[in-house]
């Protein structure tokens, strides 16, 4: 039932999203873009300037970048086999590299370690968060078919305010800038309306979608490896790892969460394939709840 209690409100603000859609025909893209390039920067400012980092959070950084890019580099691998399109490839990366490990895995690291667990999974919360905003927005422009390749993708990430709000807020917190109390319940105001506004976004973009045109082959394909060989290669990097077995048991754990809902906003933002994110966010969301009670029995 706690697990349920997690679910159920990310479920919620994906069917307010998806009724309102359907009702009013909002312009997701504009609302995409205000996430993007308002709110988001705001969000992990305040990640930054308020999580502390230990000298754990080294090998948190080593588990997050190698998780990624084993994915990255499998995703390659089956579209070089399936000859998949440049934009094809990129939507399978948004898909199945990044993992939900805010609004879904924190709560549920909470539910299971307690106190010790939330911490830890705030600084999984805040790398992944860079992960995405630098390596994520890369494929989204790669993908993007208004792109022309690598220079342009590596143009969309320097002109993407999320970076520099994680540089602000990571140098306010080291060098110790305080911030008045105003403009903390500001920041607090955007900061936490954020990841509701993406969500909404996420379920206003399923109304759009067409479930017939959905490619089923590359969902199933982008479902396997999010949700169960993510947690094979968390553990094999596990394994190298001189962190204590809590931390090793959340890493698991995290790898097996469903799609970031972050990758359906890029996608919208550089038409990156995002039917086919969506979809693989929404759906990988889902069965989740099938999937993850198999991963806490085996891990746990």
């Amino acid at each position: 039932m706690e697990f349920l209690s997690v679910l159920l409100p990310i479920f919620g603000i994906f069917a307010l999203g998806f009724i309102g859609q359907k009702k009013f025909h909002f312009d997701t893209k504009g609302i995409s873009t205000m996430a993007l390039y308002l709110m988001s920067p705001v969000l992990v400012f305040r990640t930054f300037y308020t999580t502390e980092f230990t000298f754990e959070a080294v090998y948190m950084i080593v588990y997050t970048f190698g998780l990624c890019m084993a994915l990255i580099l499998v995703v390659y691998l089956v579209s070089f086999l399936k000859k998949y399109s440049i934009p094809e490839t990129c939507g399978m990366i948004l898909a199945s590299s990044f993992m939900n490990n805010g609004n879904y895995g924190t709560p549920v690291a909470f539910l299971l370690f307690g106190a010790v667990g939330l911490d830890y999974a705030i600084v999984l919360m805040v790398i992944q968060q860079l992960l995405m905003c630098t390596v994520g927005v890369y494929y989204a422009a790669k993908g993007s078919p208004e792109g022309n390749g690598v220079r342009s993708a590596i143009n969309a990430v320097k002109r993407m305010p999320i970076v520099y709000g994680a540089m602000v807020g990571f140098v306010f917190q080291y060098i110790d800038i305080p911030l008045s109390a105003p403009v903390l319940s500001a920041v607090d105001l955007v900061a936490d309306a954020t990841i509701p506004t993406i969500m909404l976004t996420l379920g206003m973009q399923l109304a759009n979608i067409s479930i017939k045109q959905i490619e089923k082959s590359r969902i199933s394909i982008s479902l396997i490896l999010k949700l169960a060989i993510s947690p094979v290669i968390a553990y094999i990097i596990t394994l190298f790892l001189p962190v204590d077995d809590l931390l090793k048991q959340i890493m698991i754990i995290m790898a097996a969460m469903p799609t970031a809902a972050n990758t359906t906003m890029y996608a919208l933002q550089f038409n990156t394939e995002p039917d086919f994110v969506s979809s693989a966010t929404f759906i990988s969301t889902t069965l989740s709840l099938a999937t993850l009670p198999i991963i806490f029995l085996i891990v746990l």
